[in-house]
Protein backbone atom coordinates (compact mmCIF):
# COMPACT_ATOMS: atom_id res chain seq x y z
CA UNK A 1 0.00 0.00 0.00
CA UNK A 2 1.12 3.34 -0.98
CA UNK A 3 -0.04 7.06 -1.03
CA UNK A 4 1.43 10.09 -2.58
CA UNK A 5 1.11 13.47 -1.20
CA UNK A 6 3.56 16.79 -2.02
CA UNK A 7 5.28 17.04 1.21
CA UNK A 8 5.44 14.62 4.27
CA UNK A 9 6.17 15.93 7.71
CA UNK A 10 7.92 14.06 10.32
CA UNK A 11 6.17 15.04 13.83
CA UNK A 12 3.08 16.73 14.94
CA UNK A 13 4.85 18.59 17.50
CA UNK A 14 3.86 22.58 17.42
CA UNK A 15 6.89 23.10 14.60
CA UNK A 16 5.89 19.93 12.49
CA UNK A 17 2.35 21.44 12.74
CA UNK A 18 3.19 25.01 11.94
CA UNK A 19 4.77 23.63 8.85
CA UNK A 20 2.22 21.89 7.87
CA UNK A 21 -0.61 24.68 8.41
CA UNK A 22 2.06 26.64 6.52
CA UNK A 23 2.65 24.58 3.44
CA UNK A 24 -1.18 23.44 2.99
CA UNK A 25 -1.94 26.95 3.23
CA UNK A 26 -0.73 27.03 0.07
CA UNK A 27 -2.58 24.15 -1.79
CA UNK A 28 -0.57 21.59 -1.41
CA UNK A 29 -0.84 18.43 0.01
CA UNK A 30 0.86 17.76 3.13
CA UNK A 31 0.87 14.46 5.78
CA UNK A 32 1.82 14.70 9.29
CA UNK A 33 2.95 11.68 10.53
CA UNK A 34 3.61 11.15 14.60
CA UNK A 35 5.04 8.21 16.45
CA UNK A 36 3.05 9.12 19.40
CA UNK A 37 -0.71 8.10 19.94
CA UNK A 38 -1.49 12.00 20.19
CA UNK A 39 -0.30 15.38 18.72
CA UNK A 40 1.85 18.06 20.41
CA UNK A 41 5.16 16.70 21.48
CA UNK A 42 6.47 18.43 24.26
CA UNK A 43 3.16 20.89 24.34
CA UNK A 44 1.04 18.48 24.89
CA UNK A 45 -1.12 17.73 28.02
CA UNK A 46 -0.89 14.42 29.57
CA UNK A 47 -2.79 12.39 32.77
CA UNK A 48 0.00 11.86 35.42
CA UNK A 49 -2.55 10.99 37.95
CA UNK A 50 -6.40 10.55 37.86
CA UNK A 51 -8.13 13.55 37.43
CA UNK A 52 -5.00 15.36 37.40
CA UNK A 53 -3.44 16.60 33.70
CA UNK A 54 -0.01 18.43 32.94
CA UNK A 55 0.24 21.60 30.70
CA UNK A 56 2.79 20.57 28.43
CA UNK A 57 6.62 20.10 29.16
CA UNK A 58 7.44 23.57 28.10
CA UNK A 59 6.06 26.03 30.33
CA UNK A 60 7.35 29.42 28.41
CA UNK A 61 5.00 30.57 25.81
CA UNK A 62 6.04 34.02 25.18
CA UNK A 63 7.86 33.02 22.53
CA UNK A 64 5.39 32.00 20.02
CA UNK A 65 5.84 34.34 16.69
CA UNK A 66 3.19 36.55 15.84
CA UNK A 67 3.49 36.21 12.43
CA UNK A 68 2.94 32.57 12.60
CA UNK A 69 -0.44 33.28 14.85
CA UNK A 70 -1.55 36.06 12.00
CA UNK A 71 -0.28 33.79 9.08
CA UNK A 72 -2.76 30.41 10.08
CA UNK A 73 -5.42 33.24 11.86
CA UNK A 74 -4.69 31.31 14.84
CA UNK A 75 -7.45 33.52 16.82
CA UNK A 76 -10.03 32.14 14.64
CA UNK A 77 -9.11 28.63 15.51
CA UNK A 78 -9.33 29.20 19.12
CA UNK A 79 -6.25 30.83 20.12
CA UNK A 80 -5.97 33.27 22.69
CA UNK A 81 -2.89 35.55 24.32
CA UNK A 82 -2.11 37.51 27.16
CA UNK A 83 -2.03 41.07 27.20
CA UNK A 84 1.46 41.29 27.96
CA UNK A 85 4.84 39.36 28.88
CA UNK A 86 4.20 36.89 31.98
CA UNK A 87 4.58 37.90 34.97
CA UNK A 88 7.33 35.47 37.46
CA UNK A 89 7.65 35.45 41.03
CA UNK A 90 11.72 34.92 41.95
CA UNK A 91 11.34 32.91 45.24
CA UNK A 92 14.23 34.20 47.21
CA UNK A 93 16.36 32.51 50.41
CA UNK A 94 14.38 32.55 53.57
CA UNK A 95 10.55 32.52 52.07
CA UNK A 96 10.98 35.76 50.73
CA UNK A 97 9.65 36.63 46.99
CA UNK A 98 10.70 39.51 44.08
CA UNK A 99 7.97 39.76 41.56
CA UNK A 100 9.12 40.38 38.17
CA UNK A 101 5.97 42.04 36.40
CA UNK A 102 6.30 41.40 32.54
CA UNK A 103 4.88 45.48 32.99
CA UNK A 104 8.54 47.56 33.71
CA UNK A 105 6.88 49.94 35.96
CA UNK A 106 5.06 47.62 37.83
CA UNK A 107 8.64 45.44 38.30
CA UNK A 108 10.60 49.11 39.06
CA UNK A 109 7.89 49.55 41.68
CA UNK A 110 7.61 46.49 43.70
CA UNK A 111 11.71 46.50 43.62
CA UNK A 112 11.73 50.24 45.50
CA UNK A 113 10.42 48.18 48.34
CA UNK A 114 12.45 45.02 47.87
CA UNK A 115 15.34 45.88 46.59
CA UNK A 116 15.90 49.74 46.75
CA UNK A 117 19.48 49.75 45.85
CA UNK A 118 18.84 47.83 42.46
CA UNK A 119 15.41 49.31 41.37
CA UNK A 120 16.76 52.68 39.89
CA UNK A 121 19.04 50.29 37.69
CA UNK A 122 16.21 48.26 36.06
CA UNK A 123 15.06 50.62 33.99
CA UNK A 124 18.73 51.68 32.05
CA UNK A 125 19.09 47.62 32.28
CA UNK A 126 15.35 47.35 29.89
CA UNK A 127 16.52 50.32 27.96
CA UNK A 128 19.52 48.56 26.88
CA UNK A 129 17.77 45.32 26.01
CA UNK A 130 15.35 47.27 24.07
CA UNK A 131 17.94 49.33 22.00
CA UNK A 132 19.37 45.74 21.13
CA UNK A 133 16.25 43.95 20.48
CA UNK A 134 15.64 44.82 16.85
CA UNK A 135 18.64 43.25 15.46
CA UNK A 136 18.76 40.63 18.03
CA UNK A 137 14.60 39.74 16.64
CA UNK A 138 16.41 39.95 13.21
CA UNK A 139 18.25 37.03 14.05
CA UNK A 140 15.70 35.16 15.70
CA UNK A 141 13.48 35.91 12.96
CA UNK A 142 15.17 35.54 9.73
CA UNK A 143 17.18 32.18 8.38
CA UNK A 144 20.39 32.07 9.79
CA UNK A 145 23.43 33.17 7.92
CA UNK A 146 25.20 30.25 6.54
CA UNK A 147 29.09 30.98 6.98
CA UNK A 148 30.69 28.54 4.70
CA UNK A 149 27.94 29.44 1.64
CA UNK A 150 28.43 33.25 2.46
CA UNK A 151 28.08 33.72 -1.73
CA UNK A 152 24.54 32.40 -1.56
CA UNK A 153 22.97 35.32 0.63
CA UNK A 154 21.18 37.55 -1.59
CA UNK A 155 22.82 41.32 -2.12
CA UNK A 156 19.56 42.63 -0.25
CA UNK A 157 20.10 40.27 2.84
CA UNK A 158 23.35 41.40 3.58
CA UNK A 159 22.37 44.91 2.90
CA UNK A 160 19.31 44.75 4.86
CA UNK A 161 21.11 42.69 7.92
CA UNK A 162 23.73 45.57 7.69
CA UNK A 163 21.70 48.41 7.64
CA UNK A 164 19.92 46.94 10.70
CA UNK A 165 23.28 46.59 13.14
CA UNK A 166 24.22 50.15 11.93
CA UNK A 167 21.10 51.61 13.13
CA UNK A 168 22.53 51.16 16.29
CA UNK A 169 25.00 53.53 16.37
CA UNK A 170 28.28 53.00 17.71
CA UNK A 171 27.94 52.28 21.46
CA UNK A 172 25.08 49.47 21.24
CA UNK A 173 27.28 47.90 18.21
CA UNK A 174 29.84 47.98 20.57
CA UNK A 175 27.58 46.32 22.98
CA UNK A 176 26.21 43.73 20.05
CA UNK A 177 29.93 42.60 19.87
CA UNK A 178 30.66 42.84 23.10
CA UNK A 179 27.40 41.09 25.30
CA UNK A 180 27.09 37.40 23.37
CA UNK A 181 30.53 35.81 24.22
CA UNK A 182 29.78 37.26 28.22
CA UNK A 183 29.14 34.55 30.78
CA UNK A 184 25.16 35.62 31.98
CA UNK A 185 26.41 36.64 35.51
CA UNK A 186 29.23 38.88 34.66
CA UNK A 187 26.70 41.49 32.77
CA UNK A 188 23.92 40.91 35.16
CA UNK A 189 26.44 42.00 38.17
CA UNK A 190 27.14 45.43 36.00
CA UNK A 191 23.52 46.02 36.68
CA UNK A 192 22.13 44.90 40.28
CA UNK A 193 23.73 44.18 43.33
CA UNK A 194 20.94 41.26 44.40
CA UNK A 195 22.82 37.94 43.92
CA UNK A 196 18.70 36.42 44.21
CA UNK A 197 17.07 38.68 41.28
CA UNK A 198 20.61 38.11 39.17
CA UNK A 199 19.58 34.47 39.75
CA UNK A 200 16.40 34.86 38.78
CA UNK A 201 17.10 36.66 35.78
CA UNK A 202 19.86 34.71 34.20
CA UNK A 203 18.24 30.75 34.86
CA UNK A 204 16.17 31.32 31.31
CA UNK A 205 20.13 31.54 30.12
CA UNK A 206 21.10 28.27 31.56
CA UNK A 207 17.51 26.43 31.61
CA UNK A 208 17.75 22.87 29.61
CA UNK A 209 21.33 23.52 28.98
CA UNK A 210 25.04 22.75 30.10
CA UNK A 211 25.68 25.52 31.16
CA UNK A 212 25.81 27.86 34.34
CA UNK A 213 25.54 31.29 34.92
CA UNK A 214 29.38 31.78 34.76
CA UNK A 215 29.83 29.65 31.41
CA UNK A 216 31.16 32.16 28.57
CA UNK A 217 28.58 32.25 26.25
CA UNK A 218 25.42 31.75 28.23
CA UNK A 219 24.57 36.00 28.20
CA UNK A 220 23.44 35.06 24.17
CA UNK A 221 20.56 32.82 25.40
CA UNK A 222 19.63 35.43 27.84
CA UNK A 223 19.49 38.35 24.99
CA UNK A 224 17.65 36.21 22.76
CA UNK A 225 15.04 35.30 25.52
CA UNK A 226 14.33 38.62 25.99
CA UNK A 227 14.22 39.41 22.24
CA UNK A 228 12.13 36.90 21.39
CA UNK A 229 9.53 37.17 24.63
CA UNK A 230 6.18 39.06 24.02
CA UNK A 231 2.59 38.12 24.44
CA UNK A 232 2.28 34.78 26.04
CA UNK A 233 -0.38 31.98 24.88
CA UNK A 234 -3.46 31.39 27.65
CA UNK A 235 -3.28 28.14 28.97
CA UNK A 236 -0.05 27.74 26.93
CA UNK A 237 1.20 24.64 25.00
CA UNK A 238 -2.10 22.83 24.89
CA UNK A 239 -3.97 25.72 23.61
CA UNK A 240 -1.57 26.45 21.30
CA UNK A 241 -1.55 22.71 19.68
CA UNK A 242 -5.43 22.76 19.84
CA UNK A 243 -4.93 25.93 17.57
CA UNK A 244 -2.81 24.43 15.38
CA UNK A 245 -4.18 21.27 14.41
CA UNK A 246 -7.35 22.92 13.73
CA UNK A 247 -5.49 25.37 11.30
CA UNK A 248 -3.38 22.97 9.69
CA UNK A 249 -6.73 20.70 8.96
CA UNK A 250 -8.81 24.05 8.17
CA UNK A 251 -5.57 24.11 4.97
CA UNK A 252 -6.30 20.46 4.12
CA UNK A 253 -3.13 18.92 5.89
CA UNK A 254 -4.10 15.20 7.11
CA UNK A 255 -2.68 14.14 10.32
CA UNK A 256 -1.86 10.78 11.09
CA UNK A 257 -0.99 9.45 15.30
CA UNK A 258 0.70 5.86 15.91
CA UNK A 259 2.52 6.04 12.78
CA UNK A 260 6.59 5.61 13.77
CA UNK A 261 8.75 6.62 10.72
CA UNK A 262 11.31 3.36 9.55
CA UNK A 263 12.64 5.28 7.52
CA UNK A 264 13.07 8.06 4.62
CA UNK A 265 13.13 7.02 1.29
CA UNK A 266 16.05 8.70 -0.44
CA UNK A 267 18.34 7.80 -3.47
CA UNK A 268 20.20 9.86 -6.02
CA UNK A 269 17.40 12.08 -6.75
CA UNK A 270 16.85 13.02 -3.22
CA UNK A 271 13.96 12.47 -0.94
CA UNK A 272 10.96 10.50 -1.90
CA UNK A 273 8.81 9.94 1.21
CA UNK A 274 9.04 8.07 4.41
CA UNK A 275 8.23 4.42 5.11
CA UNK A 276 6.65 3.80 8.35
CA UNK A 277 6.96 1.04 10.81
CA UNK A 278 3.95 -0.68 9.35
CA UNK A 279 5.42 -1.40 6.49
CA UNK A 280 3.10 1.51 4.79
CA UNK A 281 5.02 3.82 1.93
CA UNK A 282 4.51 7.37 1.65
CA UNK A 283 5.52 8.97 -1.47
CA UNK A 284 5.94 12.70 -1.20
CA UNK A 285 7.64 15.63 -2.97
CA UNK A 286 9.60 16.60 0.12
CA UNK A 287 10.27 15.31 3.39
CA UNK A 288 10.29 17.58 6.52
CA UNK A 289 11.62 16.66 9.40
CA UNK A 290 11.00 18.18 12.94
CA UNK A 291 12.22 15.77 14.92
CA UNK A 292 16.36 16.44 16.50
CA UNK A 293 19.03 16.28 13.47
CA UNK A 294 20.55 13.31 14.36
CA UNK A 295 17.58 11.17 14.40
CA UNK A 296 17.47 12.29 10.97
CA UNK A 297 21.35 11.76 10.08
CA UNK A 298 22.68 8.80 11.91
CA UNK A 299 19.18 6.99 12.31
CA UNK A 300 16.40 7.79 9.63
CA UNK A 301 18.79 8.02 6.29
CA UNK A 302 19.75 5.48 4.61
CA UNK A 303 24.44 5.29 4.96
CA UNK A 304 25.90 6.98 2.69
CA UNK A 305 23.76 9.60 1.58
CA UNK A 306 24.89 12.28 3.37
CA UNK A 307 28.36 13.31 3.16
CA UNK A 308 30.70 11.55 5.59
CA UNK A 309 31.90 15.26 7.39
CA UNK A 310 28.64 15.66 7.76
CA UNK A 311 27.65 12.77 9.42
CA UNK A 312 30.76 13.17 11.58
CA UNK A 313 29.63 16.60 12.82
CA UNK A 314 26.18 14.98 13.17
CA UNK A 315 27.89 12.62 16.35
CA UNK A 316 29.90 15.72 17.93
CA UNK A 317 26.70 17.75 18.57
CA UNK A 318 26.02 18.29 22.35
CA UNK A 319 22.72 16.62 22.89
CA UNK A 320 22.72 16.08 26.59
CA UNK A 321 19.62 16.53 28.69
CA UNK A 322 19.75 18.79 32.16
CA UNK A 323 16.09 18.68 32.80
CA UNK A 324 13.64 16.68 34.45
CA UNK A 325 9.91 17.14 35.46
CA UNK A 326 8.35 16.94 38.85
CA UNK A 327 4.31 17.27 38.41
CA UNK A 328 2.78 17.35 41.76
CA UNK A 329 -1.17 16.57 41.82
CA UNK A 330 -2.28 18.87 44.69
CA UNK A 331 -5.37 19.24 46.97
CA UNK A 332 -6.34 22.81 46.92
CA UNK A 333 -4.85 25.77 45.89
CA UNK A 334 -1.39 27.08 45.82
CA UNK A 335 0.18 29.93 47.32
CA UNK A 336 3.89 31.20 47.85
CA UNK A 337 5.06 33.19 50.72
CA UNK A 338 5.81 36.27 50.56
CA UNK A 339 3.93 37.36 47.65
CA UNK A 340 1.15 40.16 47.68
CA UNK A 341 -0.79 38.52 45.18
CA UNK A 342 -3.24 36.03 45.86
CA UNK A 343 -1.23 33.74 43.41
CA UNK A 344 1.22 33.24 40.28
CA UNK A 345 1.47 30.87 37.79
CA UNK A 346 5.33 31.10 36.77
CA UNK A 347 8.04 31.36 39.80
CA UNK A 348 11.47 30.57 39.64
CA UNK A 349 13.54 29.08 42.49
CA UNK A 350 17.05 29.05 42.12
CA UNK A 351 18.50 31.12 45.63
CA UNK A 352 21.60 33.31 44.95
CA UNK A 353 23.41 33.73 42.04
CA UNK A 354 26.23 31.46 43.87
CA UNK A 355 23.23 28.76 44.66
CA UNK A 356 22.51 28.48 40.60
CA UNK A 357 26.60 28.09 40.15
CA UNK A 358 26.48 25.31 42.65
CA UNK A 359 23.37 23.89 40.92
CA UNK A 360 24.95 23.30 37.70
CA UNK A 361 28.36 22.14 39.51
CA UNK A 362 27.12 18.42 39.90
CA UNK A 363 25.67 18.01 36.67
CA UNK A 364 29.34 18.06 35.47
CA UNK A 365 30.12 14.87 36.92
CA UNK A 366 26.94 12.71 36.84
CA UNK A 367 25.53 13.72 39.82
CA UNK A 368 22.25 15.22 41.22
CA UNK A 369 22.72 18.48 42.86
CA UNK A 370 21.40 19.44 46.26
CA UNK A 371 19.31 22.39 45.34
CA UNK A 372 18.18 22.14 41.76
CA UNK A 373 17.22 25.42 40.25
CA UNK A 374 13.47 25.09 39.41
CA UNK A 375 10.97 26.53 36.93
CA UNK A 376 7.66 26.30 38.84
CA UNK A 377 4.52 26.36 36.69
CA UNK A 378 0.78 26.74 38.56
CA UNK A 379 -1.71 27.08 35.98
CA UNK A 380 -3.95 29.54 37.12
CA UNK A 381 -6.77 28.93 35.22
CA UNK A 382 -7.40 25.04 36.21
CA UNK A 383 -10.64 23.69 34.68
CA UNK A 384 -11.80 20.19 34.57
CA UNK A 385 -9.10 19.27 31.73
CA UNK A 386 -6.58 19.51 34.19
CA UNK A 387 -7.60 18.89 37.59
CA UNK A 388 -10.66 18.67 40.04
CA UNK A 389 -12.38 21.82 40.93
CA UNK A 390 -10.39 23.72 43.72
CA UNK A 391 -7.11 21.72 43.33
CA UNK A 392 -4.16 22.44 41.25
CA UNK A 393 -1.32 20.65 39.08
CA UNK A 394 2.22 21.73 39.74
CA UNK A 395 4.74 21.48 37.13
CA UNK A 396 7.98 21.77 38.21
CA UNK A 397 11.30 21.67 35.78
CA UNK A 398 13.84 20.76 37.44
CA UNK A 399 17.51 22.00 36.06
CA UNK A 400 21.38 20.56 36.16
CA UNK A 401 19.78 17.07 36.50
CA UNK A 402 21.85 14.59 34.28
CA UNK A 403 21.04 12.85 31.57
CA UNK A 404 23.79 9.87 32.78
CA UNK A 405 23.09 9.74 36.27
CA UNK A 406 26.31 8.11 38.13
CA UNK A 407 24.42 4.53 38.26
CA UNK A 408 21.26 5.24 36.55
CA UNK A 409 18.21 6.56 36.84
CA UNK A 410 15.96 3.99 38.99
CA UNK A 411 13.19 4.07 41.17
CA UNK A 412 15.71 5.82 44.13
CA UNK A 413 17.15 8.37 41.90
CA UNK A 414 13.79 9.68 41.13
CA UNK A 415 12.32 9.65 44.47
CA UNK A 416 15.47 11.18 45.39
CA UNK A 417 15.07 13.90 42.86
CA UNK A 418 11.15 14.55 43.82
CA UNK A 419 12.26 14.57 47.41
CA UNK A 420 14.62 17.65 46.93
CA UNK A 421 12.07 19.50 44.56
CA UNK A 422 9.30 19.17 46.61
CA UNK A 423 11.76 19.56 49.93
CA UNK A 424 12.65 23.01 48.05
CA UNK A 425 8.55 24.22 47.30
CA UNK A 426 7.88 23.80 50.86
CA UNK A 427 10.18 26.40 51.76
CA UNK A 428 7.75 28.44 49.63
CA UNK A 429 4.46 26.62 50.39
CA UNK A 430 3.03 26.15 53.73
CA UNK A 431 1.60 22.31 54.28
CA UNK A 432 2.56 21.61 50.01
CA UNK A 433 4.07 17.88 51.09
CA UNK A 434 0.45 16.99 52.84
CA UNK A 435 -1.72 18.18 50.26
CA UNK A 436 0.12 15.81 47.43
CA UNK A 437 -2.46 13.64 45.87
CA UNK A 438 0.35 11.89 43.51
CA UNK A 439 3.39 12.90 41.58
CA UNK A 440 5.04 12.02 38.77
CA UNK A 441 8.59 12.44 38.01
CA UNK A 442 10.07 12.34 34.08
CA UNK A 443 14.17 12.11 34.49
CA UNK A 444 16.28 13.24 31.12
CA UNK A 445 16.01 9.45 30.15
CA UNK A 446 12.23 9.40 29.91
CA UNK A 447 12.31 12.25 28.14
CA UNK A 448 14.09 11.29 24.90
CA UNK A 449 11.61 7.89 25.00
CA UNK A 450 8.60 9.82 25.59
CA UNK A 451 9.78 12.59 23.02
CA UNK A 452 12.13 11.13 21.02
CA UNK A 453 14.39 13.61 21.56
CA UNK A 454 18.53 12.50 21.45
CA UNK A 455 19.89 13.17 24.88
CA UNK A 456 16.45 14.29 26.57
CA UNK A 457 17.80 17.43 25.33
CA UNK A 458 14.45 19.69 25.70
CA UNK A 459 15.96 22.19 23.05
CA UNK A 460 17.19 19.02 20.48
CA UNK A 461 20.41 20.58 20.64
CA UNK A 462 22.00 22.30 23.63
CA UNK A 463 22.00 26.19 23.17
CA UNK A 464 25.88 26.96 23.85
CA UNK A 465 26.38 30.01 21.68
CA UNK A 466 28.37 28.08 18.86
CA UNK A 467 25.21 25.49 18.58
CA UNK A 468 23.17 28.80 18.75
CA UNK A 469 24.90 30.90 15.99
CA UNK A 470 25.11 27.65 13.89
CA UNK A 471 22.47 25.22 14.17
CA UNK A 472 22.78 22.30 13.67
CA UNK A 473 25.96 22.03 11.45
CA UNK A 474 27.63 23.95 8.54
CA UNK A 475 26.12 23.15 4.97
CA UNK A 476 22.32 22.56 6.62
CA UNK A 477 21.82 25.81 8.98
CA UNK A 478 19.10 26.71 6.59
CA UNK A 479 16.79 24.41 6.74
CA UNK A 480 17.64 22.69 3.93
CA UNK A 481 20.30 19.79 3.62
CA UNK A 482 22.80 17.72 1.00
CA UNK A 483 19.56 15.50 0.13
CA UNK A 484 17.44 17.29 -2.18
CA UNK A 485 14.03 17.70 -0.91
CA UNK A 486 14.66 17.02 2.77
CA UNK A 487 14.39 20.07 5.06
CA UNK A 488 14.68 20.17 8.66
CA UNK A 489 11.98 22.17 10.56
CA UNK A 490 12.24 21.18 13.91
CA UNK A 491 14.25 22.99 17.41
CA UNK A 492 17.46 21.46 16.18
CA UNK A 493 17.23 23.73 13.40
CA UNK A 494 17.80 28.00 13.91
CA UNK A 495 17.02 30.10 16.00
CA UNK A 496 16.77 27.03 18.76
CA UNK A 497 13.94 25.31 21.18
CA UNK A 498 11.49 26.47 22.88
CA UNK A 499 7.50 27.35 22.12
CA UNK A 500 8.25 30.00 19.01
CA UNK A 501 7.04 27.91 16.26
CA UNK A 502 10.05 29.99 14.41
CA UNK A 503 12.21 26.95 13.00
CA UNK A 504 8.47 25.00 11.16
CA UNK A 505 7.59 28.75 9.94
CA UNK A 506 10.99 29.71 8.66
CA UNK A 507 11.33 26.30 6.86
CA UNK A 508 8.12 25.97 5.34
CA UNK A 509 9.16 29.61 3.96
CA UNK A 510 11.88 28.10 2.97
CA UNK A 511 10.90 25.06 1.44
CA UNK A 512 7.71 27.11 -0.39
CA UNK A 513 9.42 30.15 -1.77
CA UNK A 514 13.37 29.29 -2.49
CA UNK A 515 14.42 26.19 -1.05
CA UNK A 516 13.57 22.57 -2.14
CA UNK A 517 12.26 23.88 -5.59
CA UNK A 518 9.84 20.53 -5.37
CA UNK A 519 6.73 22.61 -4.89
Amino acid sequence: MSRSFDAVIIGAGHNGLTAAGLIAKRGRRVLVVERRDRIGGMASSEEFHAGFRSAGLLHDSSGVRQRVVDALDLTRHGLVTTAGRPDVLALTPGGGAIPLYGDEGRTVAALQTALPDDAPRYHGYRAVLARLRPVLRDFLDRPAIDLTEIETMSAWEALTRAIGVRRLGKRDMMELLRLPPMCVEDWLAEWFASGPLRAALALPAVAGSFLGPRSPGSNFNLLLDEAGSGRAVTKGGPMLIAALERAARHHGAEIQVGAPVARILAGTSGAEGVVLESGEEIRARVVAASCDPSQVFLRLLPPGIIPSALEHKTTKIRTRGTTAQVLLAVRGPVRFRGAADASWEFARLCGDVEDLERAFDPVKYRALPERPALDVHVPTEVDADLAPAGDSVVSVLAHFVPYDLDGGWNAAAKDLLAKRVIGLLEEHVSGLSGRIAGLHVSSPVDLEARYGMTGGNIHHIDHGLDQRMIRPAPGCCRYETPVRGLILCGSGSHPGGGLTCAPGSMAARTLLDHGARRL
